[in-house]
């Protein structure tokens, strides 16, 4: 049976770092692509409303989330 070893303050405060570490990289990465299009992702997505590079943006947005989850999992 599973205890509650998964609570100890280190565990919590180690997910929430690896987490938080998480989110800032993949901030980073989305910056970074959206600074090597030629063109200003947000503008596009929201005023532009262009459907297909919101689909695309948002299957880059997973990949790098999984490559971010596993680095820091891993």
């Amino acid at each position: 049976m599973m205890g509650f070893e998964w609570l100890r303050p280190a565990a919590v405060f180690g997910s929430l770092l690896y987490a938080l570490i998480g989110v800032g990289v993949f901030w980073v990465c989305f910056v970074v692509i959206d600074k090597l299009t030629p063109y200003d992702l947000w503008a596009e997505i929201v005023e532009k409303r262009n459907t297909a590079l919101a689909i695309v943006v948002g299957a880059m947005c997973i990949a790098i989330g999984l490559i971010v989850s596993a680095a820091v999992h891993g």
